[in-house]
């Protein structure tokens, strides 16, 4: 492979950032209310272009991944497409390892862009796919040497890669309130929150997990979307900067994305749903005057299989009625198993609470 960073290559990084901002009302909350949306599906492959990009350079720079080694990493998806660009940038072949629940579609457009995708057979019988996904990354780390994973979960380039995204924000808003992010490897939530904190320091960070996910302490169970939540318990989420989490089960992002989509003309998947349900709800019950951001991960084109397809959604239990009008709440994030849209305020990391090693 051509190693050489040529300008034609230089430019496609700037594709990336300075994504347009959304106001977003009714039908999630009345026309004097509404929240911010950025929409980083704007981005050539949604959100993880910025890590990706970022996570490469960093690590070319210290000389861990050297010219034309291989980039192997696990991925739900949107990752992949951000190590694709920035092995496509800086000439690095890339293998990504995901599992059968990817959709055939990102399948294809990650091969499409020349990257190498393998798919696990089996989940890991305590850390599902995730953890099967990473046995996997490091089996071909060793049958190709030199070549370079980026740990997304734990690797801090990745948090780092969003001070530019705060930034934007920052510079577009003026001032915020309250930041709403969904959760799954915890970069764009700590990255974000860690320099709006800076700047604004009574702001309120929201996490919003999916339900299943053992992220903020819930047991691990098998999870339809993708995109947040996780089977594991990634370092790179910075608990203490959260004030409250929310769990969403699928039926409830599957409405909130379709309702976006036919008022806003703008959408996404699982983690836009999500993280939209709960920042309606939150510009519903705060005062009028509070400025809620809310980042959206990516746009609706990868989840028409699935997300906005009534055949998916119906055989899935998908389309059986709206969300409720507030969230369950709970007191402690082990209290119980929940199963519908729930908030905690009393968010701590999980494996401090259970005195395990981190």
């Amino acid at each position: 492979m051509n190693t050489a960073v040529t300008p034609e290559r230089s430019a496609l990084s700037a594709l990336v950032g300075d994504t347009p901002l959304l106001r977003v009302s009714e039908p999630l909350t009345s026309m004097d209310r509404g929240f911010w949306a950025k929409l980083e599906g704007f981005n050539p492959g949604g959100i993880k272009d910025r890590p990706g990009l970022h996570m490469v350079e960093r690590a070319r720079a210290r000389g861990d991944l050297r010219p034309g080694a291989r980039i192997i990493e696990s991925t739900s998806g949107t990752l992949g497409l951000g190590l694709a660009l920035a092995g496509m940038v800086h000439g690095h072949p890339v293998t990504l390892v995901t599992d059968p629940g990817l959709e055939i579609s990102m399948v294809r457009l990650l091969t499409a862009y020349g990257a190498t995708v393998d798919v696990v057979a089996e989940p890991h019988t305590t850390g599902g796919w995730q953890q099967a996904r990473r046995d996997r990354v490091a089996q071909l780390l060793t049958q190709h040497p030199g070549s370079w994973c980026p740990d997304q979960y734990s690797n801090p380039d990745n948090v780092a890669a969003y001070t530019p995204l705060a930034l934007e924000l920052a510079s577009e808003l003026g001032h915020i309130d309250v930041l709403v992010c969904s959760v799954g490897t915890g970069g764009h939530s700590a990255g974000v929150a860690r320099v709006l904190k800076q700047l604004y320091p009574d702001l309120k960070v929201v996490g919003v997990d999916a339900i299943g996910s053992t992220i903020f302490g819930q047991p691990a169970r098998p999870r339809l979307m993708r995109g947040l939540g996780s089977s594991i318990y990634p370092r790179n989420v910075a608990y203490e900067n959260f004030s409250e989490v929310h769990w969403v089960a699928p039926a409830e992002a599957v409405w909130t994305c379709r309702q976006l989509a036919a008022s806003h003309y703008a959408s996404g998947g699982w983690s836009v749903g999500a993280v939209a349900l709960v920042a309606g709800w939150l510009a519903r019950t705060t005062p009028a005057d509070t400025r809620i951001v809310a980042v959206f991960p990516d746009g609706p084109q990868r989840y028409l299989g699935t997300v906005f397809d009534d055949d998916y959604c119906a055989a899935h239990g998908l389309l059986d009625s709206p969300p409720a009008a507030e969230p369950e709440t709970i007191g402690r994030v082990d209290e119980k198993e929940v199963t519908r849209w729930t908030r905690c305020t009393d968010v701590i990391d999980p494996l401090t609470r259970a005195g395990l090693p981190e």
